[in-house]
């Protein structure tokens, strides 16, 4: 696969992966977590792509990677040949209002025009 094709992947997804990652960004305000919580919030452009085909539809998915500056895979996105997603962000932090519960990820998928997201939480052991 061309470098070209990857870019023009990536160029042709960037508005809707912009938006998804904004999706996942009002997902986790939403759930509580202040600006000081040391949350890196994904950032579309910052992914690290590559393009795989599909084995069971053939088409050319695009999926990229999140990474923490100490390269630990921290999410992915991964665009569909018919137009889905799905995308997973960790958060790995206690949940701000519900102290027994974890926030492991935030999931989202969907379409353009109907993108879902929904915050994995952990039940917590009670001591």
């Amino acid at each position: 696969m061309s470098n070209h094709s990857i870019a023009a992947s990536i160029e042709a997804r960037k508005a809707y992966g912009v938006t998804i990652c904004q999706r996942i960004t009002e997902n986790i305000v939403k759930l509580g977590f202040s600006l000081q919580t040391p949350i890196n919030l994904p950032v579309f452009e910052a992914a690290e792509f590559s393009l795989v085909t599909d084995p069971y539809t053939q088409s050319q998915d695009l999926v990229g990677y999140w990474y923490s500056p100490t390269k630990q895979r921290i999410g992915q996105i991964k665009f569909h040949g018919d137009g889905s997603f799905y995308a997973e962000y960790d958060v790995v932090q206690p949940h701000p209002k519900k102290k027994q519960f974890f926030v492991e990820a935030i999931n989202a998928w969907g379409k353009a025009d109907n993108i879902k997201t929904e915050a994995k939480l952990l039940e917590l052991p009670q001591e």
